[in-house]
């Protein structure tokens, strides 16, 4: 039976910082392979959002309707975390920290979790220190875990800055246990260099 992973989607979204890891949950990280996850889309209201290149998604949850059962959530970057209509996902970010459960969040996603607190036991990264400390406000304590790479998987919480999300991908499915960890990595690279790697003899 499949889970499912919640992307939580404000207005002008981050088109592509959720275009990899979506099907690679949806679909299998490679065509064939066992499907796990099913992507479901959250937003604030029922309305539908629309994402900065243009794309309108209808959600499949509002924020008052989200099942227990879900198995993480994904915040995907955009211009609208630093808003009130953002705060409306803290509790959903706090359920899932609580119950063990993947919370990933990329580019201003990432700072968003730092501005309540949410980063400051865990590694972590986002789209620069110094980016996040002026964005994230007081409640940011975590500088000393702070790691300047793409995307940094500590247990359950992943981030990644806005302009890795190949790497953001392959965090998620590695914190997911999405697959093994030879086709996640072949998944990356081929994402990553456009070689297409044939199956391997069995």
């Amino acid at each position: 039976m499949t889970k499912e992973i919640l992307f939580v989607l404000l207005n002008d979204f981050a088109d592509w910082e959720g275009a990899y890891i979506a099907p690679s949950l949806s679909c299998g990280v490679e065509p064939g392979s066992e499907r796990k996850y099913v992507v479901k889309t959250v937003t604030v209201t029922k309305d539908p959002v629309m994402s900065c290149g243009g794309f309108k998604v209808l959600p499949d949850y509002c924020i008052d309707d989200i099942p227990v059962d879900y198995a993480g959530v994904v915040l995907i970057g955009g211009t609208r975390w630093f808003t009130p209509e953002a705060e409306q996902i803290v509790p959903l970010v706090k359920d899932a920290i609580q119950n063990e459960k993947l919370v990933a969040g990329i580019c201003n996603a990432s700072v968003f979790l730092g501005m309540h607190g949410f980063l400051n036991e865990v590694k972590h990264t986002s789209n620069a220190l110094e980016y996040l400390k002026a964005f994230a406000g007081m409640n940011y304590k975590g500088e000393s875990l702070y790691i300047d790479e793409p995307a940094v998987r500590d247990g359950n919480m992943v981030t990644a800055n806005g302009l890795f999300p190949l790497e953001f991908t392959r965090e998620i499915l590695y914190a997911l246990e999405a697959d093994t960890s030879k086709k996640i990595e072949k998944s990356y690279r081929m994402y990553k260099t456009g070689v297409w790697e044939a199956p391997e003899a069995e």
